[in-house]
């Protein structure tokens, strides 16, 4: 691609009011980020926070509905997820506090490796540095290559392969010591 095609490439971007654009021919590798790639992430926190006071309200509505209709089987689902998660939960909030989220820049489907007949970019017990490529992820027809902006060794994988994302999500459990 010269550089003739690159700028035609860039008004097109401005005129289709993209955020990002990623291309990759051979050994070619273009990605740019425009000033609104810097709002959308500040919109997307605004609009996560201005949706966290309206979720917390509608959990103490949901249980006076759902007592009557759940009584019956609420005590062996009780009974069932009750102590595991409890125990489970409390155990890995202690084990992960060394630990750090490698997360979902973008919204889209997850992919651990370049194609389903190659291995997966990382594996749990694999050593990563800061700017490794740990999965893909797909967005409007745009496979993006997400990098890892923290080095360390991969304790969990978080997310099934082919699964959606959400922005922030976390994808890898690291840790910055191993």
């Amino acid at each position: 691609m010269d550089f003739k095609q690159i700028q035609e490439l860039i008004k097109l971007i401005n005129k289709l009011n993209l955020t990002e654009f990623k291309l990759e021919d051979g050994d070619f590798k273009l990605s740019i980020r425009t000033e609104k790639f810097a709002e959308t992430k500040i919109a997307a926190k605004q609009s996560v926070q201005q949706i966290l006071p309206i979720q917390s309200i509608q959990p103490q509505v949901q249980p006076i509905v759902q007592v009557p209709q759940t009584q019956a089987p609420a005590t062996p689902s009780a009974e069932k997820e009750g102590p595991a998660p409890d125990k489970g939960g409390k155990a890995e909030e202690e084990d992960n506090s060394d630990l750090v989220y490698v997360k979902s820049p973008i919204v889209g489907t997850f992919y651990r490796s370049s194609s389903p007949d190659k291995p997966p970019f990382i594996k749990v017990g694999d050593t990563i540095a800061s700017g490794d490529v740990v999965c893909i992820v797909e967005a409007m027809k745009l496979f993006n290559e997400i990098e890892s902006e923290v080095s360390g060794k991969i304790v969990k994988v978080l997310v099934d392969d082919s699964s959606p994302v959400e922005y922030e999500q976390a994808l890898f459990l690291v840790d910055p010591k191993g």
